[in-house]
């Protein structure tokens, strides 16, 4: 199925107000289990820094919510998102405004082009890189816009499943893909021959995480692109549906996994 009109759809009725968009950042955390992920090992990051100065890039910010969530953990840390759809960096910059978080700048720009050398203490990448085709551009923008010492976080779909891909012939279940999904090794590889000097995977959606993806996210997806109406039934599905997904989101989020369609990089420069 196509993504991008569905976040249309949701982006017209989150939007009308700053305490909408809020609600809809909470909604996401709450729904989406890669944030489960993200930010945890944002907390571990961030541990020993709230009280500095910092700079950090959103690469392929979309919605914002990880610039909006970063942003509440330190009111001293600048933020840099960027994305390259320009209505989206427009509403960004709106909202962040509205809300008195001048420290948080949306850019129109490409991921694999942008960069500042040097600049940023932390680069967040979530749910980018396989969308773009020259994904090591983009990692060599990254790189170059660390400090030395600085960290990389992606998540991104790995090639256990990843984009609900479990068979040669197969299409992603998000048409925007451009892969399928990543092998572990061969992303650790190109982080390292990017500019990074060390890298550590580890797989997310494991065997409770499938489960829990498929109740939160690609049945209501489904629902939701089949027809509108279904944003009214969906806040009683999600009654009956999302205390079983919280459960196992919590198992996911604190058990090391095998395998999984899921990958959590930090590579370090």
């Amino acid at each position: 199925m196509q993504y991008d009109p569905v976040k249309r759809r949701l982006g017209l009725v989150f939007n009308r107000t700053p305490f909408l968009r809020k609600v809809f950042y909470h909604l996401l955390d709450l729904l989406l289990l890669r944030a489960w992920h993200i930010h945890r090992e944002l907390r571990r990051w961030a541990a020993d820094k709230r009280g500095r100065q910092l700079a950090i890039y959103d690469a392929g910010a979309g919605f914002g919510q990880y610039s909006y969530w970063l942003s509440g953990l330190s009111p001293r840390w600048a933020i840099t998102a960027i994305d390259v759809k320009e209505e989206q960096v427009a509403d960004c910059n709106t909202f962040f405004r509205r809300i008195g978080r001048p420290q948080v700048r949306f850019e129109v720009g490409d991921v694999t082009r942008f960069q500042r050398p040097g600049a940023f203490e932390l680069v967040v990448c979530v749910d980018v890189m396989e969308h773009i085709q020259e994904d090591e551009a983009a990692l060599r923008c990254y790189s170059t816009s660390l400090k030395e010492g600085g960290m990389l976080i992606i998540s991104t779909p790995s090639d256990q499943g990843g984009s609900d891909v479990h068979g040669e012939g197969e299409g992603s279940f998000i048409e925007e893909h451009v892969r399928d999904g990543y092998n572990i090794d061969d992303i650790r590889a190109k982080c390292l021959r990017n500019g990074f000097s060390r890298v550590e995977a580890r797989y997310s959606y494991g065997a409770p995480g499938k489960v829990s993806w498929r109740l939160s996210m690609k049945w209501p997806l489904l629902m939701l692109g089949a027809s509108r109406l279904f944003f009214i039934v969906l806040p009683f599905y999600y009654l009956i549906a999302y205390p079983v997904a919280f459960v196992l989101n919590i198992l996911d989020v604190h058990m090391w996994h095998p395998t999984g369609t899921g990958l959590i990089v930090k590579a370090w420069k």
